[in-house]
């Protein structure tokens, strides 16, 4: 007969064993708001979109009683308002680093993925607009 030489391995508790890779999707968020170079775009507010994929990592699970356990879609909506508000930005560009510097804030985000729009510049598009990926330098690809 065979001896079993199976050996009982003591999980460390402490310790994680999942890496969670998790995405924040916002899809389609459109304000009115003065945005551009140009004075017309300085005296009339137009519909701008905002779409954004947040990458997140987390070593432990999400707490359905903690809303700090979570990235939250709500706060990053109001923070976009927030910035809007705020300032009047000539170029997509440099609002879209505002949003960059703010989100990145949080330690958790590793990648964002923002596309902005505007709706009504050009009568011949519905939108012309950016899409820029900022990763955190430690984050992986």
């Amino acid at each position: 007969m065979k001896k079993n030489n199976l050996k009982i391995v003591k999980i460390d508790k402490s310790k994680s064993l999942f890496n969670y890779e998790k995405k924040i999707l916002i899809n389609e968020l459109i304000l009115d708001l003065k945005l551009g170079y140009y004075d017309f775009e300085r005296e009339k507010s137009q519909k701008v979109k905002f779409s954004l994929e947040i990458d997140y990592q987390d070593k432990k699970p999400s707490n359905d009683k903690d809303l700090k356990s979570i990235v939250n879609y709500g706060t990053i909506v109001k923070l976009i308002k927030k910035l809007v508000k705020k300032r009047h930005y000539n170029f997509l560009e440099t609002l879209a680093e505002a949003v960059f510097d703010e989100l990145f804030k949080d330690k958790r985000i590793a990648k964002i993925l923002l596309k902005i729009e505007k709706l009504e510049i050009l009568k011949d598009c519905s939108s012309v607009g950016i899409q820029i990926s900022k990763i955190r330098s430690h984050a992986k690809s």
